[in-house]
């Protein structure tokens, strides 16, 4: 008899079979991937690995993808180490998180592989990005919490309410005051009936009024007139529209205005020239000079003067002069005596405290000013000096009359608030008889130092 034909083989050779079976489909249906070496593995750590054991699951997108082989303590934290498929393409950027797995207490592990462009997590390595998931006991710590809270409010409700607590607490005191409000409210229109009653109607009779003054349908209505006025709106509106056109289509002076580049040009030309003007008016300067001076052998003499100055290099200057040695006026007589010989008489005439007139222009040339015109009635020339850019300091030379020559030097020297004091000489050739040396005071007075003394003052 054959050997693979006897009782005891078949046997044996079923009992094998069926071992094998239950062994491949054991391998099928376990939640660990490393069977046949086709796995990779990998360990993180947990701060508390309550309700993991070793063979739990781990899953990424819900479904099983490994389980984990070893739970350890290591540097007071859980070390777990896991096994995962190797086709899942873990990376250094993949996540772990541990989860409920229902409400019993039982937990396991959710991996998200990370991202595909990061570099993959070497066989064995650690899983630095965990996140600690919500378990039971977490909730029940917050529950807890929050029972406390409500029932510390209910106790501070309970206080605040009560007869005792009502000035204790914040709400307390609001309650209060609402008490107090509506008790005030209540017995204000209890008091007031008859006046909120009156109200009452007043507000009837406005809110019929507007009502009959809206649905008023008479020519003269508000209904009527509201649509005439619509109409009047819209023709208005058609108007614009057709101005508008106009003047886009270069009509009319408006429209040459904005479409004719000439005419724009002239325009902008003559604002330009009158803004010019404006702006020079806004530049020149206006300064008001008083001053009176003591010659020894003639007397006080005093003038005052105006200054316009439209530029930094250049000024104007008129003045009117009290000269108590007057005007002299002479005269050359021819005389004869009974037909004899005719005889040449010069005549001297002098108008005493005769006002005389000044008209000067003067050009700034670095630190000199020449001035030129009408000095105390006759023509004339000057100089002015201030060294060394003093412009407070100033040595002045001026000659005028010069059929006898007046040659007359002065110098001055201005404080502030436009003060100045002046001595000099006059006719220094001794051409007429007003030769004498002189010293007095002034005061300058510009735009700057008027507005500076009216802020000045008192008043």
């Amino acid at each position: 008899m054959s050997f693979f034909s006897t009782a005891e083989f078949k046997v044996g050779a079923l009992v094998v079979s069926i071992g094998a079976l239950i062994a491949l489909m054991s391998m099928q249906v376990s939640d660990d991937p490393s069977f046949l070496g086709r796995s990779k593995k990998a360990w993180f750590y947990l701060d508390n690995a309550n309700g993991l054991t070793k063979g739990s699951a781990i899953r990424s997108a819900g479904i099983p993808v490994g389980a984990i082989k070893d739970i350890s303590l290591a540097e007071g934290k859980a070390r777990i180490d896991v096994t995962v498929k190797s086709d899942v393409p873990l990376t250094r950027s993949a996540i772990v998180e541990m989860r409920a797995n229902g409400i019993l207490g039982d937990k396991y592990i959710e991996i998200s592989p990370g991202s595909a462009t990061d570099p993959g997590l070497e066989d064995g390595g650690q899983i630095a990005n965990v996140k600690t998931g919500g378990s039971l006991d977490d909730v029940m710590t917050q529950v807890s919490d929050i029972t406390t809270s409500l029932k510390d409010v209910a106790k501070n409700l309970n206080e605040a309410t009560s007869a005792e607590g009502t000035n204790k607490h914040i709400m307390g005191r609001i309650v209060q005051n609402i008490e107090k409000l509506t008790g005030d409210l209540s017995q204000m229109t209890a008091e007031n009936k008859e006046q909120i009653s009156e109200i009452v109607d007043q507000v009837h009779d406005i809110t019929s009024t507007m009502d009959g003054l809206i649905n008023d349908e008479s020519e003269t209505g508000f209904k009527k007139t509201w649509k005439n006025s619509m109409v009047r709106i819209d023709k208005s509106l058609k108007n614009i529209e057709e101005i508008t056109d106009k003047v886009n289509k270069g009509e009319g002076t408006i429209g040459k205005l904005i479409s004719d580049e000439k005419t724009a040009e002239d325009v902008s030309s003559a604002i330009e020239g009158i803004s010019g003007l404006v702006d020079t008016a806004n530049k020149t300067t206006t300064a008001f000079d008083f001053n009176g001076y003591y010659l020894n052998d003639i007397g006080a003499k005093s003038s005052i003067g105006i200054q316009i100055q439209p530029g930094l290099d250049r000024y104007y200057y008129l003045a009117l002069v009290d000269d108590p040695a007057g005007v002299v006026d002479k005269k050359n007589i021819l005389t004869t005596t009974n037909g004899g010989t005719p005889n040449n008489v010069d005549e001297t005439t002098t108008y005493k405290n005769k006002t005389k007139f000044t008209a000067l222009f003067a050009k700034n040339v670095f630190d000199f000013t020449l001035k030129g015109g009408l000095i105390e009635n006759a023509g004339g020339i000057g100089v002015d000096y201030s060294p060394f850019k003093m412009h407070r300091l100033k040595f002045s030379v001026e000659a005028f009359d010069f059929g006898d020559t007046n040659l007359r030097t002065t110098v001055s020297y201005k404080f502030r608030y436009g003060m100045y004091v002046l001595a000099g000489y006059n006719d220094m050739l001794h051409n007429t008889d007003a030769q004498s040396a002189y010293a007095g005071a002034g005061l300058f007075l510009t735009n700057d130092d008027l507005k500076l003394l009216l802020t000045k003052s008192p008043f």
